[in-house]
């Protein structure tokens, strides 16, 4: 019997990946152009591919909000690589500036930067505001099973 299959959002062309779960950990690559469908590294969102993204994921989506004048959000930006590689195969981690992609952050009513919004299937399941510390950012995602 095989396993169950996601479908993932190759972050480099966009194409709908189904990936067999079992296999998340062998470093799946996109049917279409080749390249990593889990890189170790936060994708970047903008307003042209965020609704797919978020939506056509079958694992969570965790964005951050950010902009590049933010001081906290450049202290931050480590701390949110380093998890998006230990968390490659559980969780999506995607950036979105603020400050490029304006009618983001006010379609998801962003007060302060940085916030983390998770996402599971296109629908926000919570967001916590400000620069937080690698282990407060594992416990958040624990509580959410992650």
């Amino acid at each position: 019997m095989s396993s169950p299959s996601l479908e993932l959002v190759c972050p480099h062309c966009e194409t709908i990946n189904r990936v067999p779960a079992a296999r998340l950990n062998d470093g799946a690559q996109c049917g279409k152009c080749g390249q990593s469908v889990l890189p170790a590294s936060p994708v970047v969102l903008t307003a042209r591919n965020f609704e797919r993204f978020i939506t056509r994921n079958q694992l969570p989506v965790l964005v951050d909000f950010w902009a590049p004048w933010c001081g906290p959000c450049k202290m931050f930006a480590p701390v949110f690589a380093q998890m998006a590689g230990t968390y490659a195969s559980r969780v999506r981690f995607a950036k979105v500036d603020t400050e490029a992609d304006p009618s983001l952050g006010a379609r998801y009513n962003i007060r302060s930067i940085p916030t983390l919004a998770l996402f599971s299937q296109g629908r926000e399941l919570d967001r916590v505001s400000g620069a937080l510390p690698p282990a407060q950012l594992q416990a958040w995602l624990a509580r959410h099973g992650l």
